[in-house]
């Protein structure tokens, strides 16, 4: 693993999440890993590119044209890629990353969440995907993902790609573990 797309938010969100996303930064640098993102200079991406760039570490953005123009784009990036539309940015994120990573963050970021672990699940890729779980942020959607097993809507294997931890360390750890469940997809009798 070289390269790790991390999805965050334009907003801030609380303290904490600052502080999370500028040390999850900070520790992918450490790591000698790459950061690819949304390219912004505000909210937990801001924080995000901030404590990579101060622990010397490279970080690529990828931002939409539309945002560029709206100064939200972050000038301090080893690369920053400029984008037509939402679609080119999300796409151009997944080719230039091996592995994808969630912090706390908003729509924007639960949609590109999805969608990735989605494209895992229908075998676009076999990349890792995870979600940094800063004090309990995702355990209402790790409830959902679990009732969607529980009804017979996301089998199991596809709940299991989706690596969760509280720990940065401890989850990059586990992204280079990872391999992709060895599964078929068939048609089945409704759960009951």
């Amino acid at each position: 693993m070289r390269r790790l797309c991390v999805f965050c938010g334009s907003s801030s969100g609380r303290i904490r999440h600052l502080a999370a996303a500028r040390r999850f930064g900070r520790t992918v640098a450490e790591l000698g890993l790459e950061i690819v993102y949304g390219g912004a200079r505000i909210g937990t991406m801001g924080a995000l590119a901030d404590g990579a760039v101060e622990a010397g570490g490279s970080v690529i953005g990828v931002v939409p044209r539309v945002l560029v123009e709206k100064e939200v784009a972050h000038d301090g990036l080893a690369r920053l890629h400029v984008v037509d539309t939402m679609h080119e940015r999300k796409a151009l994120m997944a080719e230039l990353s091996d592995a994808f990573v969630a912090l706390p963050g908003g729509a924007g970021m639960l949609e590109e969440l999805f969608e990735i672990w989605t494209w895992a699940q229908l075998k676009l890729h076999t990349k890792p995907v995870g979600l940094l779980d800063v004090d309990g942020f995702y355990d209402p959607v790790l409830t959902m993902v679990d009732r969607m097993v529980e009804e017979g809507f996301l089998k199991p294997p596809y709940r299991d790609m989706l690596i969760v931890d509280d720990d940065p360390e401890r989850l990059l750890d586990r992204f280079t573990a990872y391999r992709p469940p060895n599964y078929t997809w068939t048609e089945e009798a409704p759960v009951r």
